[in-house]
């Protein structure tokens, strides 16, 4: 029953065809049977009980966190062995709002190390494989939240996105991942990476699931003076699949195949695929467009996404001294004490980030680096707000393809389809709505599309992507190892 839908188990809980005990253990015995495959969880909440069965439709049904978010009495690591032994004494507010709504946690997931990397392979307890292929990565950061959805752990789990970590893992898994307009969900409890990209998401294994849990989670939030009242907004009565008339945008230099040299079997079908999606679209009423923007400007996406992130995470990580909490070091002083903890606790990926993140602020660099980066990223959202008076949203592929392998592919990917892979980071420039769902298969694993709106347009990015998801036959799919 772990594996339904939401709305599948909150009736059964009612009718009495399962309790919430019963799911809780369910849930466990999953975490456990997964974790020797996948290795997707930080910790397993052995002593998770059952709760009463409420009108809240997650009452009683488990779920996972990302192990960024602040758990109250529950190891929280952010997946580095700085915090490795860290137990907050509260909960984000995210969590809470899950937890005061009746569900349960079972598991706190694998991230890449505070959520500065995109691979699922640089967290302190070892690399998450995707439950497809366990010689393929499940991207990040919120790899172990995917491949835990994926592998039928729960219907829903909590990650965070800073450049694409909710929305790429969950194409690479097979499922759905939503992240809201920045601010909609408070980031109280969430550790920083980059604030002004920062946003809480969410991977379901279908479009109503990410709305009904999203709806739970959002609004104004003291605690985060980016939250803004969105009790207007109401995404699970929003899912209408009544679009006929909306207008959608695809950007040709990401999506003609004529533009990439020397493109892979992957990348051909892959795009193949989108265009069969576009198809689909069509034949939903919706009026797809083709659209151009300077290959320039798109090239610049992931130079700027790694010049701002790796300068807030500089700042935002500064306090990890080994001073106040974190496993102290057994050093003579202060300075020596601080250096031996970032040394041997930081992984070598977050060491990079930082440094660069340091270079991009000095003085004398700034004006060159941290400023360019800062008046590109306007720009690029200043030409996805004229699209937006135009269109409902901009849609593409997720990535270049299916799963990259763990042998260290990531690197192999063509100058020419970095921007493909990048695109996603448009979408933490603007703080706009954007979510992900299945699309299809390449050489057996599934890709992804992604639709993009303009910020406080949820309810209309979400029904599309339902009324898109009813087009094809992947909605609430459980992962089925092909290697």
């Amino acid at each position: 029953m772990i594996d339904k839908s939401i709305l599948e188990i909150h009736e059964a809980l009612k009718d009495g065809t399962i309790t919430s005990e019963e799911l809780v253990g369910e849930s466990l015995n999953k975490s456990k049977e997964i974790q020797e495959k996948y290795n997707a969880f930080v910790t397993i909440i052995d002593d998770a009980k059952g709760t009463g069965i409420t009108e809240s439709l997650i009452s009683g049904i488990p779920f996972g966190v990302k192990d960024n978010f602040s758990t109250k009495d529950i190891l929280t690591t952010g997946s580095s062995n700085t915090l490795n032994n860290y137990v907050p004494i509260f909960n984000a507010t995210a969590v809470e709002k899950l937890l005061d709504a009746g569900a349960v946690i079972t598991n706190k997931t694998v991230l890449d190390e505070f959520g500065l990397g995109g691979t699922g392979t640089t967290g302190h307890t070892g690399i998450v494989k995707n439950p497809w292929d366990r010689t393929r990565m499940c991207a990040g950061s919120s790899s172990g939240s995917a491949c835990a959805v994926a592998a039928g752990v729960y219907p829903f789990a909590l990650g965070s996105d800073t450049g694409d970590s909710v929305r790429k893992p969950a194409a690479y898994c097979g499922i759905v991942g939503y992240k809201p307009t920045y601010g909609m969900i408070s980031r109280f409890g969430l550790f920083p990476f980059a604030s002004s990209l920062d946003h809480v998401g969410v991977l379901t294994r279908n479009v109503e699931d990410a709305a009904i849990v999203t709806d739970i989670m959002k609004g104004k939030d003291s605690h985060d003076m980016t939250t803004w009242d969105s009790s207007n907004i109401h995404l699970k009565e929003a899912l209408t699949r009544d679009v006929k008339g909306k207008t959608l945008f695809y950007i040709k230099e990401l999506c003609d195949i004529n533009n990439y040299d020397n493109p892979s079997k992957e990348l051909v079908e892959h795009l193949d695929n989108f265009h069969k999606t576009l198809g689909l679209c069509k034949e939903l009423g919706i009026e797809v467009f083709e659209e151009s923007i300077d290959q320039k400007i798109l090239n610049a996406i992931g130079s700027v996404y790694v010049v701002i992130s790796c300068a807030e995470a500089t700042s935002n990580l500064s306090n990890l001294t080994g001073i106040i909490y974190g496993p102290r070091s057994d050093k003579k002083n202060i300075n020596e004490m601080m250096i031996d903890y970032r040394t041997k606790g930081f992984s070598p990926l977050i060491k990079r980030r930082l440094v660069i993140g340091s270079y991009v602020l000095q003085k004398e660099n700034q004006e060159k680096y941290f400023k360019n980066a800062q008046k590109l990223r306007r720009m690029i959202v200043n030409i996805m707000k004229e699209f937006y008076k135009a269109y409902d949203g901009l849609i593409l592929p997720v990535s270049c393809g299916p799963a990259k392998l763990l042998d260290g592919s990531i690197d192999k990917v063509s100058r020419e389809a970095m921007a493909l892979e990048d695109h996603l980071q448009i979408g933490n420039f603007g703080g706009f709505p954007s979510i992900t769902i299945p699309n299809g298969f390449v050489d057996n694993l599934p890709v992804g599309v992604n639709i993009t709106g303009n910020c406080y347009d949820d309810e209309n990015i979400l029904n599309l992507a339902y009324a898109l998801e009813s087009k094809m036959p992947y909605k609430n799919q459980i992962a089925k190892e092909v290697n």
